[in-house]
């Protein structure tokens, strides 16, 4: 029995493309919606660049989508940017969404919500563990805009939402800088296998840094859940 019909927004990714396949095994007809599609099994591709409204109307138009899944951002020289572009991408998204019949949508941002953005990133004081309830760091910060984008729209069209907040992200995406952690255990299995010593090959900084890590395949269970 099929699940729904699910748009995976970003499915080129590390969450994206591990939820597109978790999706897909489940029983859900999956969307994969990227700049640059390529072939996943099971996941029907579509094309669109979220800054081009035109675009992703063109791209959208017709498909029965009940369910979106935000995976992705765009990346700008400062935060002013970074909210002008990543809320201008999600309302274009949702405009070419207007006529789909929604039942909800999962946003994933991360940890910058509690930290603050790239700019002022853990300048502020903060407590943990995070909390939900936390109230927002004060300043810019481009997942705050996102949030709000959803919020509205959600009201507005009358869906359902979560938002998601992982740490550092791990699992299978070819090409992807963020895969860290992957590439640490890749390293240390070298090491086992030859009997060599692990030495972690960066700073106390980064070795501190990256101790909060969030498998990709669990985040998928867990977004399918709240959906």
């Amino acid at each position: 029995m099929r699940k729904g019909t699910a748009l995976v927004v970003g499915a080129t990714g590390i969450t994206g493309g591990n939820l597109a396949s978790y999706l897909v095994a489940s029983g859900w007809t999956v969307f994969g919606l990227s700049r640059h599609a390529t072939e996943q099994s099971g996941v029907i591709p579509v094309t669109a660049d979220l800054l081009d409204d035109s675009a992703t109307r063109e791209a959208l138009a017709g498909l029965p989508i009940t369910h979106v899944f935000y995976c992705t951002w765009i990346r700008r020289d400062n935060e002013k940017a970074n909210i002008e572009a990543n809320s201008g991408m999600m309302r274009n998204l949702f405009s070419a969404l207007e006529d789909a019949d929604l039942q909800h949508a999962s946003l994933v941002t991360g940890t910058k919500q509690y930290l603050g953005s790239f700019e002022a990133y853990g300048s502020g004081r903060t407590e943990t563990p995070f909390r939900e309830s936390e109230p927002r760091v004060p300043g810019d910060n481009f997942y705050y805009a996102l949030e709000d984008v959803l919020f509205e729209t959600a009201r507005r069209q009358g869906f359902s939402w979560n938002v998601h907040r992982p740490h550092t992200v791990i699992g299978y995406a070819r090409g992807n800088a963020m895969n860290m952690g992957t590439t640490l255990a890749v390293y240390a299995t070298i090491c086992r296998a030859k009997d060599k010593p692990f030495v972690f090959p960066g700073s106390q900084i980064q070795w501190n840094a990256l101790t909060d890590m969030t498998d990709a395949l669990v985040l998928a269970r867990q977004m399918e859940w709240t959906a």
